[in-house]
């Protein structure tokens, strides 16, 4: 048995213990989808789940932990979505064609998904200092995906860069559609960017 910052006995991952932090971790996680990162706490948490936060603190090494591991599993339902449209495609599509595809879901409003991750990020850049792991854990989910849809023949470090340049620009059109509202530019500038991807799988 083992201990947090806070004092409290923590699980050590017997199979029981880590099917109830798994339960825990799926109702929180539906709250977030729900109401989103606003108010988070501890005991807002354990109100969703149903238990109280001596038993989240079991589970979790804190509201971070436990806020870090349920923004994970809401991005991945985004993945998922994004990855099941990918794969009803064509499989010869282009590089381009497969983020068109994926672009509309990163935008899905379905099961909170958009606003709840687009506070995520705001959390990690207001105060990187406490939130900084909501922002590090989104590349580290997303930045294989993107490498997997780049060509096969393609070097690593290609993909690699390539998967950066489609990271950062999403980002940045999700982030200025939330801010300015501006839905034309943004599609203007996705579409430079599929335009910009079509060069490089060509060159």
């Amino acid at each position: 048995m083992e201990t947090n910052a806070a004092g409290y006995r923590r699980s050590t991952g017997s199979p029981r213990g880590e099917a109830r932090r798994l339960e825990l971790l799926a109702l929180v996680t539906d709250d977030l989808a729900v109401n989103g990162l606003v108010d988070f706490s501890l005991r807002r948490a354990a109100r969703a789940a149903g238990t109280t936060h001596k038993v989240l603190l079991y589970h979790f090494d804190g509201v971070e932990d436990l806020l870090r591991q349920a923004v994970a599993r809401l991005r991945q339902r985004r993945i998922d979505l994004a990855m099941t449209a990918v794969t009803e495609g064509p499989a010869e599509a282009s590089l381009a064609d497969r983020i068109r595809v994926v672009w509309p879901m990163l935008m899905a409003e379905e099961a909170g998904l958009a606003r709840v991750l687009d506070q995520a990020m705001g959390l990690a850049m207001y105060d990187p200092a406490r939130y900084r792991d909501l922002g590090r854990h989104a590349s580290e989910q997303y930045l294989p995906i993107l490498v997997g849809l780049c060509p096969p023949q393609w070097p690593e470090r290609r993909k690699r860069g390539v998967a950066e340049m489609i990271l950062g620009t999403l980002r940045g059109f999700l982030l200025e559609r939330l801010i300015s509202g501006e839905e034309d530019g943004v599609a203007a500038g996705f579409e430079a960017l599929l335009r910009a991807l079509e060069h490089e799988e060509a060159s």
